[in-house]
């Protein structure tokens, strides 16, 4: 709890001060006097004004937000001598650059986040396939598991090298999200060709990006032996008699291939809401045995399904994935314009009913995010600040009164017309885009709660 909680707002309190530091240094670039600076709201916990700076630098006891206060004879009287000095008087194009400069300040961070991953490498599974999920895309394509992909096409895209089973999940979701085919090409196995296969996504209904995406694919992780990790007290797998270290061989009447396969059994070991006792074949310590289980029956997005309380499968082939200083800074460009394009997509989509709303996220899912991706290491903790850093931007970016796309929009009518918003119709859609903005986070918070106690 208390690494969430650290983690939650020391991610939050670096990309709110990035994207105002934006503000803030484009502003003084452009001869704008900035009285405050905020990374945070309520009541000041620090403040402090440097020597000869007209700027008193504060830290609010709020972490949600911040601010740039600047002269503005809107906000309040401008003295005759400091009117050069003041945002309202400055040229449109100055406006606008300050404006822009903060969410384009989150993007050029996402780009060097993403880079510094890419830097410091990641150890990543191997892009070996599991079984495939029974009936799924994967299965109807060939899929039989074990397979090595090696690359990829994404619709009429130009291939890419697959080196991990994060990238393969990448490409897996870009195709999934924009509905176009996937193209693997499998490393040939001894004495063979070069295998492709076609994976069908230009017909997949997806409405919600979450973990069920992957498991339609039928491509839900990659190859593991079936071996049994810790046992819980008091579980199925307890029960039966089952130890760490076991290695399943047959289920019933079907061999167990892999983890993969392990698990479907498991989850599948349900009549209704009633568990079915299965014949385990395990072989512990070199010898042959017979195990009775009986799994317990758990509720998930799917329905009901089995569980034993037991890690199942082996940890799968690991690779270290990372790049030089100019690849890795590239990649870095790349990820960031490839995540902004799929956030901008699917806002449009769930704008049009063509996407859940539960894709929306708000502050409790964040924060479970940032504490889980904090105790598994730096790299992931830093990739995980990219990926909110350019939602952040790209929210900011957008057309709507009170964030600064809608500013934007503003100076794009005045540059049209020669003529500023009146200010009327400034307060009319300051107004619609604060019940825009309320509706869009009470939304985010239901899913909040929802995924972390429905």
């Amino acid at each position: 709890m208390l690494l969430t909680v650290v983690a939650f707002i020391v991610a939050l309190g670096v990309l709110i001060a990035v994207h105002e530091y934006g503000h803030y240094r484009v502003a003084v670039a452009c001869g704008v006097k900035v009285l405050r600076f905020s990374v945070g709201f309520g009541q000041p916990l620090l403040r402090w004004q440097p020597k000869g700076s007209p700027t008193e630098f504060v830290i609010g006891a709020f972490p949600l937000g911040g601010y740039v206060r600047m002269l503005d004879e809107r906000e309040a009287p401008v003295a005759p001598e400091e009117r050069h000095l003041a945002f309202n008087t400055q040229p449109l194009r100055s406006r606008a650059a300050i404006v822009a400069a903060g969410p384009l300040a989150n993007l050029l961070l996402a780009v060097l986040l993403y880079a510094a991953v890419n830097w410091i490498g990641v150890q990543e599974p191997k892009a070996y396939l599991a079984s495939p999920v029974a009936g799924s895309i994967a299965e109807q394509a060939g899929l039989k598991g074990g397979e090595l992909v090696v690359e990829a096409v994404v619709g009429d895209q130009a291939s890419e090298p697959v080196r991990s089973f994060e990238d393969l999940r990448w490409v897996l979701t870009r195709g999934a999200l924009d509905a176009l085919n996937v193209r693997l090409l499998l490393q040939p196995e001894r004495g063979s060709s070069p295998r492709e296969v076609l994976l069908r996504l230009d017909q997949m209904d997806v409405r919600e990006a979450d973990a069920q995406l992957f498991r339609k694919i039928g491509i839900a992780g990659p190859w593991t032996r079936p071996v049994l990790g810790e046992v819980m007290p008091g579980s199925a797998a307890e029960r039966a008699g089952l130890r760490e270290g076991d290695e399943v061989l047959r289920v019933g009447g079907v061999d167990v291939v892999d983890g993969s396969r392990l698990r479907e059994l498991i989850r599948a070991s349900v009549r209704g809401h009633e568990p079915l006792e299965q014949v385990w074949r395990v072989e512990r310590a070199g010898s042959l045995i017979d195990v009775a289980v009986r799994p317990d029956v758990v509720r998930d997005a799917s329905g009901s399904v089995g569980r034993i309380g037991a890690y199942v499968g082996a940890l799968p082939d690991m690779i270290h994935v990372n790049y030089g200083p100019v690849e890795g800074l590239w990649k870095g460009v790349e990820r960031t314009w490839e995540v902004s394009v799929l956030t901008l997509r699917m806002m449009g989509r769930m704008l049009i009913g063509e996407a859940s709303l539960k894709n929306l996220s708000g502050p409790l899912t964040i924060a479970d995010y940032a504490g889980r991706s904090a105790s598994m290491g730096l790299t992931q903790y830093l990739a995980f600040m990219a990926l909110i850093s350019v939602s952040l931007g790209v929210l900011n970016l957008l057309p709507l009164p009170v964030l600064d796309g809608g500013h934007l929009m503003y100076y794009l009518w005045e540059a049209v017309t020669g003529r500023g918003v009146s200010e009327a119709w400034m307060e009319r859609l300051q107004r619609t885009g604060v019940a825009v903005l309320l509706f869009m986070m009470s939304i985010a918070l239901f899913n909040d709660l929802t995924r972390l106690f429905g």
